[in-house]
């Protein structure tokens, strides 16, 4: 029987498995994470061991908390909390590489539907300062922007505070929500007044520190007791909240990956993630107190994420949607094999040249040039695993964000969006295949998509479809779909130059497809 991956097995691993960068052993919990996936893993958890090992400190050891499932406290704590990094990325000649390490900065891990109690005094400790969070969009509850009160979870968990304040003694019920356990921390530390706190959210979400710090605001206001207004005013006085933007791609861990890494270490881990060689994290420089070295890891502080922000948003997540869409349609079944296809590449070559780059402000130390091709670079990793239709859904939500600022931007300064019209093209011509049930739409507004495309005429458009204001080749697929206001605003919408644009383009892209069905 192959042995485990933990604390007595370490030593025993081959040369060629780089070790913890410090010994776990030494190490003290100085922060705590929420939601402990595959990302934090492979991404904060590094950066946070790489910092300790730089600044020679041994107290930033993290308490991991899961979030609905136990399942990593059992791939973990059998571990002494011990995991591998499994990096593939391409070498010289696009051979694939392969790279083992081991991490030992999670210290403790917890699954709050059995250990609540051990994460709020954690979180409570004067010894803790830094607490992470990546529990993805969803889980933070929102409804229009704000704490969604109405959720049942968030509800059990208000009601958990309120007790807790009005009675005085600690009230250690299972904590439901990721908000629900931060804000009850917080309240927990207040309430001791154990020192100033920052809570670094770590999920990918504009402006992301402060819709953080105004969904706690919003749960501790809601709170039903005497102290609650006590509570909030320590909070906004010690706590703080800085915006980050993180990147790395950890495609999920398979059994094959499982297999590789044990033929590399010659033990088994249950805890073993898979990433790509590229990580970065920027950090709004704003901290209520003591925290990790990130910056001497490779972390970037900086007085102002956006413009990072911006440039990931405009330049990566944009032309990954792009080829999403467009690989798709033309039989693609990769991220990697779309962008190795020669007519894709230049054309989200030329997205990004001629409409994406001049829209961006580029931040201290960041050449948008470079970074173009480092993303590129990138998508061509098979090792990644992101399938065009994976990274296809949930359109709806995702083209406001990764591509029509970009138009609206273009057309305030004079310009026609030509690339960006073609990247919203692709959009619809992919939509258009879902309506003939040759892909798969996995969207929100998916019905009325498709709702949308079924009226177009047949082959959504292509030949003779039009509606009001367009009755060209492509018209009518692009006019109702840019009709969908609850995707593209009435200003963009509305623009006959982009309008125009959208339909050549959507016509040429139909003609693409016929053309490249008749090829033997």
């Amino acid at each position: 029987m192959t042995a485990r991956l933990t604390l007595t097995t370490l030593d025993r691993l081959p040369a060629a498995v780089a070790r913890p960068a410090v010994d776990p052993r030494e190490v003290g919990v100085g922060g705590v994470h929420l939601g402990v996936g595959a990302f934090h893993r492979a991404h904060q958890a590094v950066y946070t061991e790489d910092a300790m090992a730089a600044a020679g400190e041994t107290t930033w050891g993290i308490h991991a908390v899961t979030q609905r499932s136990p399942r990593v406290v059992e791939q973990l704590a059998p571990q002494d909390g011990l995991y591998g990094v499994l990096t593939k990325g391409l070498g010289g000649g696009g051979a694939p590489t392969a790279s083992m390490r081991v991490i030992g900065a999670l210290r403790e891990v917890s699954f709050p539907g059995e250990q609540t109690g051990a994460v709020l005094d954690r979180l409570a400790a004067p010894t803790t300062h830094v607490v992470t969070l990546t529990v993805t969009e969803k889980g933070y509850r929102r409804a229009g922007g704000r704490l969604d009160l109405a959720d049942d979870d968030v509800r059990a968990d208000l009601a958990a505070l309120s007790a807790e304040l009005r009675t005085g003694r600690a009230e250690d019920a299972a904590a439901r929500s990721a908000i629900g356990m931060l804000a009850r921390g917080l309240a927990r530390r207040a309430l001791h007044d154990a020192g100033p706190m920052t809570v670094v959210i770590c999920d990918n979400i504009v402006h992301n520190g402060a819709m953080l710090e105004g969904l706690v605001a919003d749960f501790l206001t809601a709170a039903e007791a005497p102290r609650a207004e006590e509570v909030a005013g320590w909070v906004r006085t010690h706590v703080a909240f800085p915006s980050t933007m993180v990147d790395r791609i950890v495609p999920a861990t398979t059994a094959e990956h499982r297999a590789e890494a044990q033929a590399i270490t010659g033990v088994e881990d249950h805890g073993l993630v898979v990433a790509e060689p590229f990580t970065q994290w920027v950090i709004e420089d704003r901290f209520a107190g003591p925290r990790p070295a990130w910056e001497r890891a490779g972390a970037t502080l900086t007085d102002d994420v956006a413009p990072f922000e911006d440039a990931k948003l405009r330049i990566l997540n944009g032309s990954h949607s792009y080829l999403a869409y467009r690989g798709a349609v033309l039989g693609h079944r990769t991220i990697a094999e779309a962008v190795g296809d020669p007519r894709l590449l230049a054309d989200v070559t030329a997205f990004i040249d001629d409409d994406v780059i001049p829209t961006l402000a580029a931040p201290p130390g960041l050449d948008l040039s470079a970074y173009r091709d480092s993303v590129l670079e990138r998508f061509a990793n098979p090792a990644t695993g992101h399938t065009t239709i994976q990274v296809a859904m949930d359109g709806s939500q995702k083209l406001p964000v990764r591509l029509l600022g970009t138009a609206t931007d273009r057309l305030g300064g004079g310009a026609v969006p030509h690339q960006v019209a073609r990247a919203v093209a692709s959009w619809m011509v992919f939509v258009d295949r879902t309506a003939d049930g040759d892909l798969v739409l996995d969207d929100p507004l998916a019905a009325r998509l498709q709702a949308a495309v079924g009226g177009a005429g047949a082959a959504g458009g292509s030949a003779g479809g039009s509606s009001a204001g367009g009755g060209s080749v492509g018209g009518g697929l692009a006019d109702r779909l840019l009709d969908v206001g609850e995707i593209f605003p009435a200003d963009l919408a509305d623009d006959d130059a982009f309008r125009a644009a959208v339909r050549e383009q959507v016509a040429d892209l139909q003609a693409e497809r016929v053309g490249s069905a008749r090829r033997p």
